[in-house]
This record gives C-alpha cells, structure tokens and sequence, in this order.
C-alpha cells in the first residue's frame, strides 16, 4: 500500500496518459535511501493495466559487465532483434553476447535500444521502469537515456529511480521528480499500520528521527515494537539508522546463514543454483538460507534469491571480513565455469586475489577485449585498469593503464582518462606507452583546456615515435594540426608541419595524401598561395577513394572548402555523412555535419545547413559532446535563415573566441552578415572588419572579405574597402573564384566599367544562386540609383525572388524595401510561394528522406529517430505544404 504521495501519483499517472495518447516522456525519480522510489514505481507498475511492462533493476555487483542492465531489460526480446536496421540489430547481438561481430560505435547500441523500445511500443503503449538505475553500468545507462532524449512521438513511458549519494548520476535534459519524506500525518499513518503498539512517547521520537522516510519508519517501528533497548540513538542519518537495523538483524542470524548472505550479496545475479553451488563448496546448504528467509532478509521465488532491499545487500556485504569476502569470491569463481560466465568469473578472481597476480590480470585483459568488441568502453577502462593493478611486472602494467585511459576516453570520462594516461607515463619509458599517454592527454585538454594545449600535447607525443612508428606520428600531427588551426595557433601549425616533414611513411601509405595536404596547409595560415595545389590534391583522393582513414576524408573535405572547391567538398561530405549513418558511426556524425552544414552554406543551400546545424546539436547533446554543440552554434550564427535564433545564440558562440577564434570568427561572420541585411551598415563594418584582420583571416574566413567589401562601400568608407582585398584578390586567383572578386571590383568602380564588372560577375557565378542573389541586388540598387528603373527592377524582382527560395528572409526583405521605392508593392512572400519553407529543419530532412523512397524505418535510422517519430513528423508537415499522400513529396521537392 502507498500512503500518500498524491502529487507524485498525479505526475506519473500524466505520464502514462501521455503514453496512451502516443507522447513519449521519460521521469529520473530521485530521493535517498528508503524514501519510497520502488514503492512508488511498484504502484506505478500496478496502475499500467494494458501497457506492455518492461522492468529492470540496476545490480551494484554488475557495474562493471557491459550491457548486463540492458539484457536484463530487453534480452526476453531478442526475437525481435532481426525487426531491426541490420546494423542496428547486429550491434545489439554483439552487445548481449549472440554474435561476436564487432561495435564500432558504442552510441549505436543507443540507436538500436531507440528503435527496439519504438518496436516493443507498436502494438500497445510501453512503460519502462528501472529501479536502482544508479547501479546501472554505464553502457547500459548511457544506451537507455540515448533512447530517452529522442523518443518524441512513441507511445512509451520511461521512469528511472536514483537513489541520492550512492555514486554521481548526472541526467542532462530529462525531468527529475524528487520524493521527500511524508508530512507527519502520513507518516504516523505508517506506523501506526506496522507498529500499532508502540507507545505516544517512543512513537513520537521515532517520527522525529526518521524524517518521514517510509522504510526507517517501517523497520524502525518493528525493532521499536520488539526489542525497544537495540533502538539506535545519536545523530545518525536516515539511511544510516536503517542499515544499523538491518545489521541488527542480521547479527541474530547463525553463522553459517551469515556466510550464505555474503555468496548471496557478491554474487549479484539472483541465481539461485549458481549461490548454492558456491555455497557447497563453503560447506553450506540450502537450509542455510532459511532463517533468513524467516526474517524476511530475502526473497526465494522459483530459482532466484533476492534481497528485500538493497540496502539488505549492502550492509551484507559491508558487515563480513575480509577473508570472509575472498573466500566467497574464490568461491564463486570456481563455480562460474565455461565461457558465458568468463567475464565475472575475471571479476571474482580479481575480487579474491590477495596480490598481484598475473595470470588474473590476463583473465581481465581478455574480458577488456571482450567488452571492446561489445562496445562496452566503459566496461573495457574497468577491466584494463584492474588488471593493471594485478599486473606483476612494471611494463606490462604500463601497457594496460594506458588501454584503460583510452577506454576511459573513449567512454567519456576525461578525467578519469587524463589521470590515467598521467600514471601510464609515469611508469615506463617506452616511447610507444609514452606517446599514446600524452595523446589521450591532448585530446581530453582540447575540451578541458584548449585546442592549443591539445596540439602542443598530441606535438610532444607524436615527436617520440616519428622514427619509431610512422602512422601513428601522422595521426597524431594531423590532430596537432587541426586542434591549432582551431585555435590560430600559427607557431603550433608550423611546428606540428615541421614535424610532418620528418615522417618516413613506407611506400604507398594510405597517409601519403594527408600527410601532403596537411604540410600545404601549413603555408596556407601565411597566406601563401602555394598551398591550394596540395589541399586540392588531396580532396581528389579522397574522392578517388584513395584515403581510406574515415577522419583523414572528412579533413580532405574540410581542404576542399578551404580552396573553394565546394561542390566537390560538399560532396565529399555528404558522402561521409551517409556512410556514418549507414555504419551508425553517430559519433563521428555531429563532426562530419560541421563541415557539412558549411559548404552547404557557402554553396546558398541555406536550408540545408540549417537542418545539419539542428541535427548535429541534438545529437551531440544527447551522446555529451558539448564542445562540438558549441562549435556547431557558431555555425548556427553564421545562417541568414533565422535572425532572432542566432542573436540569441551569438553571446555563448562569442564566448569561445578566446580558445577557438577560428568557430568564434564564424559567428562573427554571421552577426556581421545580419546587420548588413538589415541596413546597419556600420555596425555590419565594425564586426566584419574584426573578423577579415582577425587571426583566422587566411582560413575560412578569407571568404568574409566580399561582405566586408560590400560593408564598407555602404558605409561610404572605400578606403576601408580596400583594406582587406589584396589577400582576397590573392586567394581568389590561387583558388580560381573569380566571381566575388569581381563583384568587389564592381563595388569599387564607376560608371561603365562598374555596369560591365557587376555583368560579368554574374555570368561568373554560374548557378550559385545566393551568390547570385547578392550581386542581383547591389546591382539592382546601382541601376536604380542611376535612374535605370527597367533593368533595376528585373534584377531586384530576380533577387528577391531567389532569396525567398533560398531562405534568405532578410536579404529578400531588402529586396523588397527596393522594389518598393521604385513604386512596386510586391505581396508574395517566401512562405506563400515555397511551402518547403514553412516546415521546421527537421520536418524538412524527414520530408526530403521520404521524397527520396526512403521509408519511415529507413529514415528512423538515418536519423537516429524512431519510425513513429518519423512518422510524426510527416504528418504534421502534410497540411503545411499542402500534400495528402508520400507519392506527392518527390515532385514537391523537385519542384521547389
């Protein structure tokens, strides 16, 4: 029976109608010990009449098994595993041990956990309640919250209960329910119904002391009403005065049962027949487990032993000695045999080894290996960091510290990872240990610190093996290279090349074309002109399928932007982000939709960028990528599309220009870019002047150098005009872009010769329709101003036009306000003549897939979504663009 908690019910029970109506919602119920968390999601399980109940409890002893969680939860589902995306359901059989294929990603198992819930979901609503979720391992908690941030349109309910200072337990973007302890009324309610004898002066100071927590209440009301003298007293907390009850209770237990507890307590996994095999070899019985049983310590039901509470268990485990503890791991381990207990038969080794042991540590060294193949990082720093501990020989210990800090990056635990490559360095002089250690070290600063700590780092390390070990030097250097063109860090760009240049790949390497593109780019932070024929060679390689290396293609790409090669760059990148889709690589997805979002930008497909720039900050937030959500804010200030979104954004993009000048600059760009459209010509002057003398000015921004042109001729100030354009002019001859030089020129000359340069900058930009849109409407304000009122009003009608196409609301505006002084009063409006237009970013991406072929199932894993998200999503952009049926899309979008 649950007494009170009727704000709580109410909450819960708007869940679950919530569910029914086919909206997912997903509650972190937290509180401390004993406070009534599994009361309240037992009564919650009571109430879900038809809903299919899915339920698991997070086990203490499990934290380092990858994925045990999660088979708990779903494993009695595994038939539906082939239903599926095939990369999806092959990741989730690795991870539950049913294949031994490989996880490439550990966020897939995320992806793939996403689409099963939505499958499980199909037929009738879905509740999901974990208990003890703090218990969890992190593979587990990270797949099971990946799914929660992206159910949208599912009808699934999802609770997690927390309890409060067992260990952290961060849940970013999920609503949290706190249970307090009941007022008094309730709580002498409670006791009242336990211990209906106690007398006013005992029961009152029992209320006084529990602070409404129901099982103090509970368990202390029943120490109270039979042994009143063992009551403790004193300021212990809450859940300190139920654990020294439960250790009364235990202590009135016989030994032997004492003993049979501890097998109970280490072993973790319920299994009744495993408990009493390791409890024969102890001398013990399955009469043992009676007294307890009688005091109602456990729970016996078919072939499973339980504890009644956690705590039960804790207290357990705390209470026996510590010879008592090897001999009931020991124990275990020799009754865990055969392959599919070998990883906790590892763990109950590693639990019983009173020293270093080195034949223990291989046995953790292969249950690392095993996690790794699962996906299971978190699991795999675990194992390598433990056996490193049983290691008998320093090397060797150096060898495996220095796996688990990878792990432990790999994993997303920084800290974790920079104290461990630390020690891993500390302990050997191996150049290869050494490098490694230091690398991990720069990529955590890149987050922690800085891009430029980051290349100075991943410099230090790649110096100790540039003889040694070739490749793993040139990946290193690459990271060295591109964390410092991050932070124009120009010394460290020419340090890091120098460094390159040392390299002695073999024959053929697959590095060669990096390794050549990266040395060029390295001439390009001075602005050297040189540069362009290697940064364009390796695009093409990459593109010929000559670079094999996943981030070596998405550098080629990010080149190709560089050198004004956008077409191919964008594809290029379009290519890479179908292939991490393909792959469910969504780790390398939000970097790839960076570049992505870019070149669709500089390529006028603005609607498109905004799309990569939404898909790949809710993706990074959700898997914890927080810098990159930053970087790709920056982008998201660079759009035209949506004044107020990115001033909104703009002051945390700005934040950054101090360690990442080069993502700041983008921002800057695009306030620059806003201001200018909407006639604030000085201030657009003042941002993009920074931004063209800024120390990124021979990087992307170089491209700022028109708007900044056009800035400053509006302003009245040509001198200033001119100030940037020599190294524009020089970029723009190495690269081949004429277009936008000669619009400058236009900018800047008069008369005929301007009528002639703003024709032939159009002709120029072939059917790069921004672009064109641009010199449209300079032009058309030139021709108006000299009375040419026909020919201004085509080219301004043609601007406007193409802006309100593109997406360019503001710069259509403009056009407007042109038009309107040539006494037009145009009354189209973009969202009137292009429905695409009236679609969210996501709408948008999801109509695109559909007018593709592409079925919901098929999108949903694009996209990491589920397929009734999916379909969500269509349904509410149907109406907006005045479709009934998906054969409709195709021509729609072609159309638009």
């Amino acid at each position: 029976m649950l007494i009170g908690r009727g704000r709580e019910r109410d909450r819960i029970s708007g869940l679950l109608a919530d569910a029914r109506l086919g909206l997912s919602r997903t509650v972190v119920v937290r509180g401390e010990a004993g406070i009534g968390k599994t009361a309240l999601l037992d009564h919650v399980a009571a109430e879900a009449g038809d809903m299919r109940l899915v339920r698991a409890t997070g086990i203490e002893s499990e934290t380092e098994l990858p994925f045990s969680g999660l088979h708990l939860m779903l494993y009695p589902y595994a038939d539906r595993f082939d239903a599926l995306p095939e990369q999806q359901a092959a990741a989730l059989k690795s991870a539950f041990g049913l294949t031994r294929a490989p996880v490439n990603d550990r966020f897939l198992i995320g992806a793939a956990t996403l689409t099963l819930l939505s499958e499980l979901a199909g037929d009738r609503p879905l509740l999901c309640l974990v208990d003890d979720a703090q218990w969890l391992d992190p593979a587990s908690r990270d797949a099971l919250f990946f799914a929660a941030r992206r159910l949208s349109a599912d009808p699934i309910s999802m609770i997690f209960a927390v309890r409060d200072a067992a260990r952290p337990f961060p849940v970013p973007g999920l609503d949290v329910l706190r249970l307090d302890g009941l007022d008094r009324t309730r709580a002498q309610a409670l006791v009242d119904a336990h211990a209906p004898g106690l007398t006013v002066p005992v029961r009152e100071r029992l209320l006084d002391e529990a602070g409404g927590n129901p099982l103090a209440l509970i368990e202390l009301a029943g120490v109270l009403a039979s042994q009143p003298a063992q009551h403790p007293v004193g300021p212990l907390p809450v859940s300190g005065r139920i654990q020294e009850t439960f250790r009364l209770q235990l202590g009135g237990l016989p030994k032997a049962t004492r003993l049979l507890l501890l097998v109970v307590a280490a072993d973790g996994t319920a299994d009744l027949g495993i408990v009493l095999r390791a409890a024969d070899s102890l001398g013990l019985g399955a009469a043992d487990l009676g007294p307890a049983e009688e005091a109602r310590l456990v729970v016996l039901n078919g072939d499973e032993v339980r504890f009644r509470h956690p705590l039960i268990r804790a207290v357990t485990y705390q209470n026996a000695t510590h010879h008592q503890r090897i001999a009931v791991h020991d124990a275990l381990a020799r009754t865990l045999t055969g392959d599919a207990h070998a990883d906790r038969r590892a763990w109950h080794l590693a639990a019983a080894a009173t020293g270093p042991d080195e034949k223990v540590a291989a046995e953790l060294e292969q249950a690392a290996h095993r996690a790794g193949q699962r996906g299971g990082t978190a699991a795999v720093a675990a194992a390598y960091e433990r056996a490193a501990r049983l290691s008998t020989e320093q090397e060797g210990k150096a060898r495996r510290i220095v796996h688990a800090a990878r792990a432990a990056y790999d994993a997303g635990q920084p800290d974790r990872a920079t104290r461990l490559a630390a020690e891993a360095a500390s302990l050997t002089r191996e150049n290869g240990v050494v490098a490694e250690a230091t690398y991990i070290r720069a990529q955590v600063a890149y987050e922690r610190t800085s891009p430029a700590a980051d290349a100075a780092l991943a410099l230090e390390g790649a110096a100790l093996i540039t003889g040694s070990d070739p490749e793993q030097a040139v990946s290193m250097l690459t990271e060295a290279v591109w964390a410092a063109r991050d932070a124009c860090a120009h010394d460290l760009v020419r340090r890091s090349v120098e460094e390159l240049e040392k390299v002695r790949l073999p024959a053929g390497s697959p590095q060669a074309p990096v390794t050549a593109g990266l040395i060029a780019y390295g001439r390009m932070v001075d602005g050297a002109p040189e540069a362009v024929p290697p940064m364009r060679a390796l695009l093409e390689s990459a593109l010929a399928g000559d670079v094999p290396e996943f981030v070596e293609r998405l550098i080629a790409g990010f080149m190709g932007l560089l050198v004004a090669d956008d077409e191919a760059a964008t594809a290029l990148l379009e290519t890479l982000a179908g292939e991490a889709r393909a792959q469910g690589a969504l780790g390398w997805l939000p970097y790839v939709l960076e570049p992505l979002a870019i070149g669709r930008i500089l390529l006028g497909d603005l609607r498109g960028a905004e799309s990569a720039v939404t898909e790949g900050m809710s993706l990074a937030a959700d898997i914890g990528m927080d810098m990159q959500v930053s970087v790709l804010k920056c982008i998201a200030v660079r759009l035209e599309s949506d004044a107020e979104r990115s001033r909104s954004l703009a002051p945390e993009a700005l934040e950054l220009a101090e360690l990442h000048p080069t993502n700041a600059a983008l921002a800057s760009w695009g306030l620059g870019l806003l201001d200018l459209a909407t006639g604030q010509a000085e201030t657009a002057l003042e941002r993009l002047d920074a931004v063209c003398s800024g120390p990124a000015r021979h990087d992307l921004l170089i491209r700022a150098v028109p708007d900044q042109v056009e800035a400053a001729v509006r302003a009245g100030r040509p001198d200033a005009a001119r100030a940037h354009l020599p190294a524009f002019e020089a970029w723009a001859e190495a690269t081949s872009s004429p277009a936008l030089l000669t619009r400058c020129r236009a900018l800047l000359a008069e008369g005929d010769e301007a009528d002639e340069l703003y024709r032939s900058a159009l002709d120029l930009h072939g059917d790069r329709a921004y672009d064109a849109a641009r010199t449209r409407l300079l032009y058309g304000e030139w021709l108006r101003r000299r009375r040419r009122r026909t020919e201004a009003r085509t080219e301004l009608a043609a601007a406007q036009d193409a802006f309100a196409r593109i997406g360019a609301e503001h710069w259509a505006e403009r056009s407007r306000t042109e038009l309107e002084v040539l006494g037009d009063r145009p009354t189209a409006r973009a969202q009137d003549t292009d429905p695409l237009k009236r679609l969210t970013p996501q709408e948008l991406q999801v109509v695109r897939l559909a007018a593709a072929g592409l079925s919901n199932r098929e999108i949903g894993a694009q996209l990491y979504l589920s397929p009734r998200t999916v379909g969500h999503h269509l349904y509410k952009a149907y109406p907006k663009i005045g479709v009934t049926r998906r054969m409709e899309l195709a021509q729609l979008v072609s159309v638009t």
